[in-house]
């Protein structure tokens, strides 16, 4: 079960480059809905920053803990279904699908994203109740908010929470994988547009696709290897 945490983290160190992306956009008008005096300091404003993710990562921990009871229900209904191992197979296969997006090969999970778009329409609304972000708490009730915006990424490891047999797992798989993304998401606040073109450069994106690949393919190594 450790691997799987292990997994997570990994995937959201390699999907920094989606995230540089996708969440460029709203990291930069975060850090601009501060006051002046927090933006022209790094120091200043890096108890924002920390706090705009560490909302993402508790909606992420949120989402995970209801897909891994959602799995855990699933097993029990379905016992007489090897669920575990059926789980772990579509967690595989989403990871593979995700290598291929984040390397430009294919993008199907574009039309996942585009489904989680309905959410995030009535959600967006209430984010801009927090700006312009003057105090700790907004900028932690503004990171909850972004933590549900549409992303393939975020998808991908929900499928393997939901495999993680419980909503305690299901959730701590969802927060090793945001604590993996927190380096290229704090970093972005700072130094925006050095790591949104490292983003874009075609070997960085093979790369990091490649790694998510094979890790979805050890996943579906590690679904069929156990015999019972």
């Amino acid at each position: 079960m450790d691997s799987i945490y292990i997994t997570a983290f990994i995937v959201g160190v390699l999907g920094g480059v989606h995230c540089l992306g996708m969440c460029g956009g709203v990291v930069g008008g975060l850090t601009f809905s501060l006051e002046s005096r927090v933006q022209t300091s790094w120091w200043k404003m890096m108890p924002y920053q920390l706090l705009y993710n560490l909302g993402r990562i508790s909606s992420y921990m949120i989402i995970g803990a209801l897909f891994g009871a959602f799995g855990a229900t699933l097993g029990t209904l379905a016992a007489f279904l090897p669920a575990q191992q059926m789980l772990q197979t579509v967690a595989g296969l989403f990871m593979i699908a995700l290598g291929l997006y984040l390397g430009g090969w294919w993008f199907g999970l574009v039309k996942i994203e585009k489904i989680g778009q309905s959410v995030w329409s009535k959600l967006s609304p209430y984010a801009s109740k927090f700006t312009p972000v003057k105090h700790y708490h907004q900028a932690w009730l503004y990171g909850l908010v972004w933590g549900w915006l549409p992303c393939g990424l975020v998808y991908s490891m929900l499928i393997m929470a939901m495999s993680a047999g419980s909503a305690v797992n299901g959730a701590t798989v969802m927060l090793a994988f945001g604590l993996g993304t927190l380096p290229n998401l704090m970093l972005m606040g700072v130094f925006a547009f050095y790591f949104t073109r490292l983003s874009r450069m075609i070997w960085v994106k093979r790369i990091a696709g490649t790694s998510v690949m094979l890790m979805g393919g050890w996943q579906l190594y590690l679904a069929y290897s156990v015999t019972v």
